[in-house]
């Protein structure tokens, strides 16, 4: 699974709380704060932190029963980032994939406020290409988006991001975006959120409305697959983004359920998309070993 740090700008949220910050030295100080939290459970044992291939190999080499929850530690928003020379230190305490936006940041344009790389963004593209930082391509605004995928010279994914054509939103990618991340063999993961999967959708709807399903979930499947290929489509659930099971499709109401995502996908691709092609990916994105 991935580890997310993240920071909400105090701008954005309804009211200051343990995640908000003012300002980047406060994010910089609360993302600290969480991947702290991710080693402590590491060292308590509840958990495996992915730095390298050969933890990955490792890791999937042991027997199911005695597996951890494995993670890799993604930043989603670049604002803990004082400059770009952060890059060299956070991919030594493990940070392996990094996301410029959320909304927007001083090195790009995000969800709701476009624009594009900032010539600080250039620079921190260019230390995630020299250090082998992943770069994570949802919530960046479009005009962003073009000039990150081109810059950046190292694997590119959309770790929560679903097809535009099916929820026109900036949240969502274009076809065309979506086909940029297909030829740099790049993996999108699906969100699992209703108003994600089908435009509008939540489970309070009118009579007669169809609640939100697996059935969207295949038509958002068919869509990604369809633009950047079946090898490169896995579950991006966005589960630590502030919904629950109430704003999922009816048929997940615990973690149990996850294996059920595979009946949405051809029988053929039900293993890759359940984990097998982003395992494949981070065999080539993480590095050979810390």
């Amino acid at each position: 699974m991935v580890a997310t740090i993240f920071v909400l700008p105090s701008r954005h949220a309804d009211r200051p709380g343990p995640k908000t910050a003012d300002d980047d030295a406060e994010a910089g100080a609360l993302a600290w704060e969480q991947l702290e939290l991710y080693e402590r459970w590491e060292e308590e044992g509840w958990l495996r932190l992915l730095r390298s291939r050969k933890d990955l190999d490792t890791h999937l080499a042991r027997p199911r029963a005695e597996r951890l929850p494995g993670a890799v530690v993604l930043m989603e928003g670049a604002a803990p980032m004082r400059d770009p020379a952060d890059v060299a230190y956070w991919f030594a305490r493990g940070v392996r994939a990094l996301g410029l936006a959320w909304k927007r940041t001083r090195y790009a344009g995000g969800t709701g406020e476009p624009g594009g790389l900032s010539a600080e963004g250039e620079e921190l593209i260019d230390a995630m290409t020299h250090h082998g930082v992943a770069l994570d391509v949802s919530h960046l605004a479009e005009e962003a988006f073009w000039q990150a995928i081109e810059r950046h010279r190292g694997p590119a994914l959309a770790s929560h991001s679903n097809a535009r054509a099916l929820v026109d939103t900036d949240r969502q990618l274009s076809d065309a975006m979506l086909k940029a991340i297909g030829a740099r063999d790049g993996v999108v993961g699906l969100v699992l959120a209703d108003k994600f999967l089908r435009a509008g959708g939540n489970r309070a709807l009118g009579p007669g409305e169809a609640p939100v399903s697996l059935d969207d979930v295949a038509r958002q499947a068919q869509h990604l697959a369809g633009r950047v290929g079946w090898p490169r489509l896995g579950v991006g659930s966005d589960f630590d983004g502030g919904f629950g099971r109430q704003e999922t499709p009816v048929e997940l109401d615990r973690g149990a359920d996850f294996t059920r995502l595979g009946d949405a996908v051809p029988a053929e691709h039900r293993e890759g998309f359940l984990g097998g092609n982003w395992a494949r990916f981070l065999r080539r994105a993480l590095p050979a070993a810390r």
